[in-house]
C-alpha cells in the first residue's frame, strides 16, 4: 500500500495542528503559518465543502493514510450496523500500526508503522508485516528483543501512557477492546467526515 514519504510538518502546518503523535519545539514555532508562498495571505473564508475537506485531511494525515485506504474505512463504516462516528474510529484505531502506537511502544505512527512493516512485532504469536492488519479484541502484541533490547526505546515504553482500551506488561500488551468516540481525543469533526464521503 502506498504511503506519504514527504515532509509530515508541512502537512501539520497546513492543517493548523500537530498531527505527527510527538512534540516538536521546530514545529510548534511555525504551527499557524500555512506553508508555501503566499502563506501569509490567509484570505477566504471557507465554504461548507472546504470545511468537509479539512477535517477529512486532518483525520487521514493523523492516521498516515492516503486517499484509497480511507474511503474504504469510510466505506466500510458507512455499512456497520452501529453509529457510522463510531465505526470508523474502531477501523481506524484497531490497525495494527495504530495499537503498537497506543501501547507505547513507538513514539509516533510512523514509527509503529515501521516496527510493524520490519516484522518487529507479534501478533498471538505470529509476525505480522501489515500495518493496516485489523487488530481484534483480546489480541497480544509482542515487541521482538533485537528493538526491545534498545536501551532509549525501553525508557520511552516505560513511561509512556497508554489508554483504557489497551494494557500494556512491559514489552508486551493487549488490545482489550474497541474504543469509544469519547476514549480518542483526535481534534476532528468526524461528522463532517461522514457529510464529505456522503454528498
Amino acid at each position: 500500500m502506498a504511503r506519504y514519504t514527504g515532509p509530515k510538518h508541512k502537512l501539520a502546518r497546513r492543517e493548523g495542528i500537530n498531527i505527527l503523535g510527538k512534540t516538536s519545539a521546530s514545529l510548534d514555532r511555525r504551527i499557524n503559518v500555512i506553508p508555501g508562498l503566499h502563506s501569509k495571505r490567509r484570505g477566504r473564508k471557507l465554504s461548507e465543502y472546504g470545511i468537509q475537506l479539512r477535517e477529512k485531511q486532518k483525520l487521514k494525515r493523523i492516521y498516515g493514510l492516503m486517499e484509497k485506504q480511507f474511503s474504504k474505512y469510510v466505506s466500510l463504516a458507512q455499512k456497520a450496523k452501529i453509529n457510522t462516528e463510531e465505526a470508523l474510529i474502531q477501523l481506524l484505531e484497531s490497525r495494527l500500526d495504530n495499537v503498537v502506537y497506543r501501547l507505547g511502544f513507538a513514539k509516533s505512527r510512523a514509527m509503529a508503522r515501521q516496527f510493524v512493516s520490519h516484522r518487529h512485532v507479534l501478533v498471538n504469536g505470529k509476525k505480522i508485516n501489515i500495518p493496516s492488519y485489523q487488530v481484534r479484541e483480546n489480541d497480544t502484541l509482542v515487541l521482538l528483543d533485537k528493538i526491545a533490547k534498545d536501551e532509549i526505546l525501553n525508557q520511552y515504553i516505560e513511561e509512556a501512557q497508554t489508554l483504557e482500551f489497551v494494557k500494556k506488561q512491559g514489552t508486551s500488551g493487549t488490545f482489550l477492546r474497541y474504543p469509544t468516540k469519547d476514549e480518542v481525543a483526535n481534534p476532528v469533526d468526524y461528522q463532517l467526515v461522514i457529510e464529505f464521503y456522503s454528498r
